[in-house]
C-alpha cells in the first residue's frame, strides 16, 4: 500500500484567540478538501464577522502539499498570511484552512507585532485542534440500475468506501469516497458490472 497519499490534518473546526494592545485576533481552523469549500467558509466568516477590519488566511491542500496560498487581506505585505501559513507548515498539516479575523484596537502594532499576533493566534487554533493522520481520498460517482444494487453495495463495503451522497430517483446514483491509492482498482471492478458507469469526480 502506497504511503504517498498519507498526510496530517485536523479532525474538526478549532479556534484560537490572541490579544495585543486592544486588537483582537480570532483564529479559526477548518479541515478542507477543495478551493470551493474554502471560498464558502471565507464567505460565511465574512458575513458573520462583517464588522472586523481584516480576514487574513492561509491554506494547504493535498497529500503532496503542493497547493497552498496565503492572503494578507489589506495588512502590510507578508505580515499576516505568511505567518499563518508558517504555522501550517511547521506543524506539517495539509487539507487545512486557517482564517484569522482581526478587530483593530486603535493602536498600530507594526509589522513585527502583526507577524507575532497572526502566528500566535494560528498556533493557538492548531493547539486547540485534534490532529489526525488521514489518507487522500477520491470521490467516485456510480450510476446503476436498481436490480444490481446489491452488487454495487458489496463493492462499496469490500473496499471500505464511504457514501457521501445517494440519489435513488429513476436509477441509482451514489457518490462515495475511496482512498486514492485504491481508485483504479475500484473503477476496474465497477467497469465489469453490466449497465454501470463509474467515474472519478
Amino acid at each position: 500500500m502506497s504511503e504517498h497519499d498519507i498526510y496530517r490534518t485536523i479532525k474538526q473546526r478549532s479556534e484560537g484567540v490572541f490579544r495585543d494592545r486592544g486588537s483582537k485576533f480570532l483564529a479559526f481552523a477548518f479541515p478542507v478538501y477543495t478551493r470551493d469549500e474554502i471560498k464558502k467558509i471565507l464567505a460565511e466568516l465574512q458575513k458573520e464577522y462583517h464588522d472586523a477590519r481584516h480576514h487574513c488566511y492561509a491554506y494547504r491542500l493535498g497529500a503532496a502539499k503542493e497547493i497552498f496560498r496565503a492572503n494578507d487581506d489589506g495588512e502590510p505585505s507578508g505580515s499576516a498570511g505568511n505567518p499563518i501559513l508558517g504555522q501550517i507548515k511547521s506543524n506539517d498539516l495539509s487539507n487545512i484552512l486557517i482564517v484569522v479575523v482581526r478587530y483593530f484596537g486603535g493602536t498600530l502594532l507594526g509589522v513585527g507585532g502583526l507577524i507575532n499576533a497572526y502566528r500566535t493566534a494560528s498556533a493557538n487554533a492548531i493547539q486547540d485542534a485534534i490532529i489526525i493522520t488521514a489518507a487522500e481520498q477520491d470521490l467516485i460517482e456510480i450510476n446503476f440500475p436498481y436490480v444490481i444494487m446489491n452488487k454495487i453495495m458489496k463493492i462499496i463495503r469490500d473496499e471500505g468506501m464511504k457514501i457521501q451522497e445517494q440519489d435513488f430517483t429513476e436509477t441509482g446514483k451514489i457518490k462515495a469516497s475511496i482512498r486514492k491509492s485504491r481508485t483504479t482498482q475500484v473503477l476496474n471492478r465497477l467497469s465489469f458490472i453490466e449497465e454501470t458507469s463509474a467515474r472519478r469526480l
